[in-house]
């Protein structure tokens, strides 16, 4: 049984996507601190322009060191209309957009209390869609090391996760114009690849194998 460690991200990327796929069990962290400056409330898309960042806007700011289970997302801000306009605006022409888009726009669609409660919403979400078999764990405390297990709580960031993957194993929409953006959040490669997603995520994880793994 290979386990994946992981902190609660919303629409995680495709690196995340790759590992998690060949795992058995992924453990969600719930007692591990918030980080700012990582995906812990914030996912990636491209765009006209370049790449998008969408984040989601806390209780008491992101300087906050609650532990995860304990961040609430702030609705002062209609953040919820603003994801989905700009994933719409970004989307809408893909080859799947219309065949995903209820499922996805359903979750922007709900008041989830937490952060923990939005994101894994999102990762069910997207397990279903493509009949992802990997199991779910959830860590109630806090534990440093794992034996045995892939843990990317701490790597897990912009810029900072390990992955070789630097040319396109996907056709991106705006590519032409802007290049090609690795380790986009799975939105992207969802509604450009549909039911092949999977196909694309295990090439990405052989690359990410025969690279050397995530040492």
């Amino acid at each position: 049984m290979q386990q994946l460690v992981s902190p609660f991200v919303p629409f995680p990327n495709i690196f995340w996507w790759s590992l998690a796929q060949n795992c058995t069990v992924v453990t969600f962290d719930q007692a591990e601190h918030f980080e700012k400056m990582s995906y812990r409330n914030r996912y990636y898309i491209t765009g006209a322009n370049g790449l998008i960042q969408l984040s989601i806007p806390l209780q008491r700011g992101r300087n906050q060191r609650l532990p995860m289970h304990e961040v609430k997302i702030d609705y002062s801000e209609r953040w919820q209309a603003q994801h989905w306009r700009t994933i719409f605006s970004v989307y809408g022409k893909s080859p799947f957009f219309e065949h995903y888009a209820p499922v996805i726009e359903s979750l922007y669609n709900k008041c989830y209390e937490r952060l923990i409660d939005f994101s894994k919403a999102t990762v069910d979400a997207v397990k279903k869609e493509l009949e992802l078999k990997f199991e779910e764990d959830i860590a109630i405390e806090y534990k440093k090391d794992y034996s045995d297990c892939i843990d990317i709580r701490k790597m897990f960031k912009p810029g900072v996760e390990k992955t070789p993957i630097q040319n396109n194993l996907y056709y991106q929409l705006f590519e032409e114009r802007n290049g090609f953006f690795p380790n986009l959040s799975i939105l992207d490669l969802l509604f450009s690849e549909g039911p092949a997603s999977t196909a694309v995520m295990k090439q990405h994880a052989d690359v990410i194998n025969t690279w050397g793994s995530i040492e």
